[in-house]
């Protein structure tokens, strides 16, 4: 699968989330303080994310 989430923990002890594409990382979140709440970021992307529109600020 060449497309994936990860959650891993920094060194402040904060969960946080990357969005992979092979091993490119395309974006990753702000940290939080459970992996529950990194898991609640997972599903929101996921439901909001497709219908989420496009700004062009260049």
């Amino acid at each position: 699968m060449a497309h994936k989430f990860e959650i891993w923990k920094d060194k402040a002890g904060e969960f946080r989330v990357r969005f992979k594409y092979n091993a490119e990382t395309i974006f990753s979140t702000e940290g939080y303080s459970s992996k529950a709440s990194a898991l609640n970021a997972i599903d929101s992307i996921k439901k909001n994310g497709p219908d989420a529109p496009t700004e062009d600020n260049s």
